[in-house]
């Protein structure tokens, strides 16, 4: 009897490879269902996978016996809900076969989908729900039934309870009626918004180096005051953003505490608080660029960040000399309040341009106050002290500002936009305490992104870049504060700061105001390689407006791999007009060049 059982098992547990089988889709209905019903296919999947091993039949029956469900639920979305599907096995319905069945080949599995009418909304109802809660507009009698509209319906009145404080708030019951006569469903849902409450005790979990007491503040779910679903998701943003967590999980309790409250449970994983890193960028004119930096998140215990960057740029290329800079930025997040940021920023810096030179130093003492996931500013007071020789002699500049600055960033991503926008201003008031006088420097940099055809593999980006200094004359101003143009950064294939306001002497010194204008269209080839044309135009006025300026224009092409971090960036270009190299630049960097 055991040898009989062993003999038994044996054979139930042996899989027999097979060779492909064929399959046959027959889905009555239209292009987009039909796309929907087979990328649901299990089967499908199943069937059209690249193994190193061939299929078992027992794999394929299992496949197709879970293609009943997987099917139905893509009809029942998109609202049939009288459907008749058929799965065979070589002529054998599959749902009739045991999946621990004979061994051998499985020659075809055919999947064949008659989805019936589609059905739409009769009588509908959803309740209780707060006052002026827009329900999706599907949601009707008349309208298309599907169990997405149910689920859009169901989803909106519990988050509209939740807004209101009413944390548990849950689908207590619903009655779903498919009238295949009238080909009518009806749908009355009923909703428990259950208590409304406030934070109770808020537990932190996973705090290792940052202090407790911090995490609560940047968080600042305040005990007893009313639950709010985006105050909680605004607090894990806030605790995010320092960057010294990995993660951040903000979980409510499962019940409810005494006197309506709702304990909460902070989850930190926090980063290793040290890291550095280095960047390296080329161009025929503008040559190396190398920079590293030190950063570490977590200084005082309070997840407060200290950032240590040097660079060294213009080795070996024709920008007048190698420039030096060291700058030093430190961030102290939730400090006037929990949307509110404290930073120090100190820098100093040898400048050798082509027309000046420059030796600075700057200090900066601002708050940079993040309004949402796409908009923030930042205001403060900063101080510079710059030796400046240039084509009006050698100047000491000793500067009081009060520099504004906004961001707001649409941008799908950061490093290779597909599609929206993205605007970043500034806005800086000046005193000068020794040469120059008082004025405001005006700086705007905009960019858009749309996105064509299938996955977006088709971009055209457009750039204007804005810059104004209004009040002091040209010879007031600190060389470091007047607008060039020409290389990688304004209009590419010209050379590095190539148009500026020439002097009587022959001098070349920076203008007032300084208008680029720049158009790219990239196209991906494949997933890795994408191609990029582009045409770059530089304006730089002695006045302050953009008019009565000197001009000139740069094209070319470029190539792009895409990385997981990023793009890694070729472009070669050629000046087209107005003063320029004759010859022609290549630029070497990660990410696209706006």
């Amino acid at each position: 009897m055991k040898q009989w059982f062993a003999a038994g098992l044996a054979a139930c547990l042996t899989v027999t490879a097979v060779g492909a089988a064929e399959l046959d889709l027959d889905f009555a209905t239209d292009d987009e269902l039909s796309a929907s019903l087979e990328g649901a296919s299990l089967t499908a999947q199943t069937l059209r996978e690249d193994r190193d091993e061939p299929l078992s039949r027992r794999d394929i029956v299992a496949a197709a016996q879970a293609d009943y469900q997987r099917l139905l639920a893509v009809l029942f979305e998109a609202g049939f809900f009288g459907p008749t599907i058929s799965i065979t096995v070589d002529g054998v319905e599959a749902a009739s076969l045991p999946v621990i069945t004979r061994e051998g080949p499985v020659n075809l599995v055919r999947l064949s989908v008659q989805p019936g009418p589609a059905f739409l909304f009769g009588r509908v109802d959803v309740g209780p729900l707060p006052r002026r809660t827009d329900l999706p507009d599907g949601f009707a009698t008349g309208q298309p039934a599907g169990t997405s509209v149910l689920r859009d319906v169901t989803r909106t009145g519990i988050d509209a309870w939740r807004a209101r404080g009413h944390a548990k708030a849950d689908l207590e019951s619903q009655e779903i009626i498919a009238d295949h006569n009238s080909r009518r469903l009806d749908a009355i849902l009923t909703l428990a918004p259950g208590p409304r409450l406030r934070y109770g005790p808020i537990v932190i979990d996973g705090e290792d180096r940052v202090r407790e007491r911090r995490i609560a503040r940047i968080a600042d779910l305040r005990q007893g005051q009313i639950f709010d679903p985006e105050q909680v998701n605004a607090a894990a943003r806030r605790l995010q953003r320092t960057g010294a967590f990995r993660s951040v999980a903000i979980t409510e309790a499962e019940r409810i505490g005494p006197d309506a409250t709702l304990p909460m449970t902070i989850q930190v994983v926090e980063r290793l608080p040290r890291r550095f890193g280095v960047g390296a960028e080329i161009g025929t004119n503008e040559g190396l660029g190398l920079s590293a930096f030190w950063l570490h998140r977590n200084l005082t215990g309070r997840a407060d960040s200290l950032r240590v960057e040097g660079d060294v740029v213009g080795i070996g290329g024709g920008t007048g000399g190698t420039d030096y800079g060291l700058s030093l930025g430190y961030n102290r997040p939730s400090t006037f309040n929990p949307e509110t940021d404290l930073f120090v920023n100190a820098e100093i810096e040898r400048l050798n341009e082509p027309e000046f030179t420059s030796d600075r130093a700057a200090v900066e003492l601002g708050a940079r106050r993040v309004v949402n996931e796409e908009f923030s500013y930042t205001y403060g007071i900063a101080y510079e002290r710059n030796r400046i020789e240039d084509a009006f002699g050698e100047r000491d500049f000793s500067i009081l500002s009060l520099p504004l600055t906004a961001d707001y960033d649409r941008r799908d991503q950061d490093l290779n936009p597909r599609d929206g926008y993205y605007i970043q201003a500034g806005l800086e008031p000046f005193y000068g305490l020794e040469t120059a006088g008082p004025g405001l420097r005006f700086t705007a940099d905009l960019r858009g992104y749309q996105g064509f055809g299938q996955d977006r593999r088709t971009v055209i980006a457009a750039r204007v870049q804005l810059g104004s200094v209004v009040g002091p004359g040209i010879d007031d101003v600190p060389a470091t504060d007047l607008f060039f143009s020409g290389g990688g950064g304004t209009v590419r294939g010209t050379e590095f700061q190539s148009l500026g306001i020439e002097q009587p002497d022959g001098d070349l010194v920076g203008g007032r105001s300084f208008l680029g204008l720049s158009g790219e269209l990239r196209r991906d080839v494949t997933d890795a390689i994408g191609l990029v044309g582009f045409v770059d135009f530089g304006l730089v006025s002695v006045d302050s407006q953009w008019s009565d300026g000197e001009t000139h224009t740069g094209a070319g092409i470029g190539i792009r791999y895409n990385t997981g971090i990023g793009p890694i960036r070729v472009d070669v270009g050629a000046p087209v007009s107005g003063p320029g190299d004759d010859g022609v630049a290549i630029y070497i960097g990660i990410g696209q060049a706006f």
